[in-house]
């Protein structure tokens, strides 16, 4: 009983929210959006377009050619404005036609034919056994990375709050795979021009180098001659971000947390970098922190950003910037051996689900979408307010303090 009011009082002061709902060959994907200002500038067309970039990039499979994803806005915008209420948004999944036999919500007249046999490396066995499932179809369907559809439309939504206050979001894949940039030829993403996104948007592997990209997609075409997927790391960079979002007083206030959370959420996802990572560790000190200076016209910054714009926890004014290991898809169209979570027979084969071969461009859209999204919780919690009106002054407000 305590804890339900703990919870309660959690959920009751929380300023900003979000929940998504569907499975990937149900009627569609939903999501609620709780928290956003009333009185922000909102796009459908906008959405519609970070959809659009989420089911690009080359590597992805036959169900992107069936899908066109477009988001329907049922409640909480009126006239091009949101009104402060729940905002929500719904995306069809136009392959529900070939599937309503297999995925309606009512009894069918005759069974279809159940899913048993797991896939290494997906969500199959340990969802069924952790819900007491013994057709897979229930996990898969849910566990599905056709779920991040609903997250890139959410995204989307606190990609226009922030873009209000400045702030722009970009990615791009550093590797596929082997191929990659060398570690000291990466781009400082943090001080690229407009014209480096506008290369990273034109390219089928979202990289701005075009000799880099070729080797990329031929690297792909080799996993998918074999029957084989690849992964890969994309980097993701938020800009235009103010000293003192988050917070060292607790464990989950630190923006560090947050964001590395956020990012890990994403399908795939087994590994994330903030500003230097990994690297750092190998260095000594006078070589990994970043020299604060005070300039009266630019204010307070630092010399270099190896710590990827937050400092204990807390945005420190510098770009936020973020890299995420992605692994290779598990559904392989050579299938590796497994066993069948009815009998517990070792089969040698697992079934083919229809699958991409590299997702890894598309990755870095979802993961511009999910710091958008921690970052929105983050500014609301700083900044909030009932209307942009009210946001607009609190933050204006707060950075005529810095400058004094």
């Amino acid at each position: 009983m305590v804890r339900a009011l703990q919870v309660a009082e959690k959920s009751a002061g929380q300023m900003f929210r979000f929940l998504t709902a569907g499975e990937s060959h149900g009627p569609s994907l939903t999501a609620i959006v709780e928290g956003i200002p009333a009185g922000m500038a909102f796009s459908k067309a906008f959405i519609d377009e970070q959809l659009r970039r989420r089911q690009g990039g080359y590597g992805r499979g036959g169900r992107m050619k069936i899908e066109r994803d477009a988001v329907e806005i049922l409640a909480g915008v009126r006239h091009g404005r949101a009104l402060g209420s729940p905002i929500t948004l719904r995306i069809e999944n136009r392959d529900w036609a070939n599937w309503q036999d297999r995925m309606g919500a009512e009894p069918p007249e005759t069974q279809p034919e159940p899913v048993t046999r797991v896939r290494p490396g997906h969500a199959d066995l340990t969802g069924a056994l952790k819900y007491g499932l013994d057709d897979v179809r229930d996990v898969i369907e849910r566990a599905s990375s056709r779920e991040t559809a609903a997250r890139v439309a959410v995204g989307a939504v606190c990609a226009q709050f922030l873009a209000a206050f400045g702030v722009q979001i970009h990615s791009h894949t550093l590797s596929i795979a082997e191929v990659g940039y060398a570690p000291s030829e990466a781009p400082d993403v943090g001080a690229v021009s407009d014209a480096f996104w506008t290369k990273v948007e034109v390219s089928a592997m979202r990289c701005a180098d075009e000799e880099l990209t070729q080797r990329m997609i031929e690297r792909v075409n080799a996993g998918k001659r074999e029957g084989d997927t690849c992964g890969g790391v994309f980097e993701v960079v938020a800009a235009g971000v103010p000293v003192g979002l988050g917070s060292y007083s607790q464990w989950d206030q630190r923006l560090s947390a947050r964001v590395a959370a956020a990012l890990m959420s994403i399908p795939s996802a087994k590994g994330v970098e903030i500003g230097g990572g990994f690297a750092l560790a190998a260095l000594p000190g006078s070589q990994v922190h970043d020299v604060v200076r005070y300039d009266a016209d630019t204010g307070w910054g630092h010399l270099t950003n190896h710590a990827g714009g937050i400092e204990g926890g807390i945005s420190n004014g510098e770009p936020i910037v973020a890299r995420v290991a992605v692994k290779p898809i598990p559904t392989l169209a050579h299938p590796l051996s497994s066993a069948d979570v009815r009998t517990g027979e070792n089969v040698d084969v697992t079934r083919y689900e229809r699958s991409d071969v590299c997702v890894v461009p598309a990755a870095g859209v979802v993961g511009e979408a999910m710091l958008a999204i921690t970052l929105t919780g983050a500014w609301l919690e700083k900044f909030g307010g009932d209307n942009m009106n009210e946001v607009q002054r609190n933050y204006e407000g707060y950075l005529a303090t810095l400058r004094r």
